[in-house]
């Protein structure tokens, strides 16, 4: 039967009361502690409407206690995060409906005097998180207990998480995969180990001073790391579990990882927020040799979750090695906040033929949900070779940007590579790649790209930086570096 998110923070309430729940800081909070701290929240919460609460808050105790709080209540909790701007947050509000805002620094009731708790049907909402939408206007994924427990069921146990764990929390509240960190600590007695943001950039550092079990967080941390010539070989003896999410994780960047923590299994787990977090997952092999080698030097998304059901479909809607992934099952999400966003991005067949969803029907489990990622199956395991709209049309070549950062990653001194497609000066657009590392030369880069890749693939340029942006989420904001590459290109 489907349990509640705070029925899973509950049990491990009920069995490890003075176990360490969270640490954030200097700050730590018994199991038995945080649930009196969620309960005082969510008394003053029930004195007005709390159907469907914004969470204003980043990286203290006020916010993971307050996001059990509404759980506690039985009602919804949308994450909004201080540090974007106050129109975002403004758009995001409006788009939920929210009853009420929660925000840091809000009064704690002395006492959960009067608390009436709801458990909440497994069909209810969890949780709702916002995704940029093709419009420009956020677009809401609402994600039910059932989603959850469906989730928690199959990653709790497989990551072999318990009381003496100690998981990451790098991600901020605003993305699914925090989402993943707190309840896969929470579900199972762990403790749940918050860093601030420039501990989540000196990951050896947080690692061994916390004593980190469970590691997740983007690939970039890698790279980033790599920079920094931290990561020593032997230097992350703790670690058992390494996990990886949110992008493409390099090869080369899980060598370098697998390097400093020679004793963690290392997995490249994937999935959009609309089928709850993750649902394929690859564990690489103890031995680097066994490592599959995709050509566009890529560690595999692996394969689909037991309980869920995958296809790839080529551009006709037909199941083939190579196309778009379409899953459905008990992870994915109801629909969109708002339904007109449903409409072509779930299909369902019609004997053979894929029909794609118009919005006009009843949205039914037997759907599919159309990722936007494109995947080909190679010995068995699934490549992630980018989203279909990443590839570009460049005089009338259509390029996959993937392909040619995994050359420019071949490159001896690149630690990152990125390819997006800017505006040229006769309107159309051209190719223009941006690297990190040591001691690289933008034209020695292009003139290696020239001898290996055709000609309409090779960028018209290679902007050589210290760091790529990321954003909020940590992950490579490419928006921008086609802003920033627009602007050189205009000079």
């Amino acid at each position: 039967m489907s349990r509640s998110l705070y029925d899973w923070f509950a049990g491990s309430v009920a069995r490890f009361g003075d176990h360490v729940a969270l640490e954030v800081g200097d700050e730590r909070l018994t199991y038995a502690e945080l649930a009196g701290l969620a309960d005082r929240i969510a008394a003053g919460l029930a004195r007005g409407p709390h159907e469907r609460v914004g969470l204003l808050a980043a990286r203290s105790a006020f916010t993971y206690a307050g996001y059990l709080a509404v759980q506690r209540l039985g009602g919804t909790v949308v994450p909004l995060n201080p540090e974007f701007p106050a129109a975002r947050n403004d758009a995001v509000a409006a788009a939920a409906r929210l009853d009420r805002v929660l925000r840091e620094g809000d009064e704690v009731p002395a006492s959960a005097e009067g608390l009436r708790p709801r458990t909440p049907d497994p069909d209810d909402l969890a949780y709702v998180l916002f995704t940029s939408g093709s419009t420009g206007t956020p677009k809401g994924v609402p994600i039910r207990h059932r989603n959850a427990s469906a989730y928690l069921e199959h990653v709790i146990p497989r990551y072999e998480v318990g009381p003496g764990s100690r998981v990451s929390q790098t991600f901020d509240t605003t993305f699914d995969v925090s989402v993943f960190d707190m309840f896969l600590a929470w579900g199972s007695g762990a403790t749940l180990v918050v860093p601030t943001r420039n501990e989540v950039l000196a990951p050896v550092r947080f690692v061994n001073a916390k004593r980190i079990t469970h590691w997740c967080s983007v690939p970039s941390v890698i790279s980033f790391a790599q920079r920094l010539r931290a990561l020593r070989p032997g230097s992350m003896p703790t670690l058992r579990w390494s996990l990886f999410a949110g992008e493409a994780l390099t090869l080369r960047q899980a060598e370098a990882w697998r390097a400093a923590a020679p004793g963690s299994r290392l997995e490249n787990f994937y999935g959009p927020t609309e089928l709850t977090i993750t649902c394929t997952g690859y564990e690489l092999p103890a031995d680097p040799a066994d490592w599959p080698r995709p050509a566009n030097g890529t560690v595999p998304i692996g394969t689909a979750y037991p309980h869920l059901e995958h296809v790839v479909l080529d551009e006709h809607g037909r199941p083939a090695d190579e196309g778009e992934l379409c899953l459905r099952g008990s992870q994915r999400f109801p629909g969109y906040l708002d339904p007109a966003e449903d409409a072509g991005r779930f299909l369902a067949f019609d004997g053979d033929v894929a029909v794609v969803y118009d919005g006009t029907a009843p949205l039914t489990g037997a759907h599919w949900y159309r990722t936007g990622d494109r995947v080909r199956r190679e010995d068995g395991l699934l490549v992630h070779l980018g989203r279909l709209d990443h590839q570009v049309k460049v005089r009338g070549y259509r390029i996959e940007p993937g392909e040619v950062e995994a050359a420019l990653r071949d490159r001896p001194g690149v630690l990152g590579a990125v390819v997006v497609a800017v505006p040229g000066g006769d309107g159309e657009p051209d190719l223009e790649a941006v690297c990190t590392g040591t001691d690289l030369d933008g034209e020695g880069l292009l003139a290696a790209l020239r001898d290996r890749l055709p000609g309409y693939m090779v960028p018209r340029g290679v902007t050589v930086l210290d760091e790529l942006p990321l954003n909020p989420n940590g992950k490579t904001d490419r928006n921008a570096l086609v802003a920033l590459l627009a602007e050189r290109v205009a000079r």
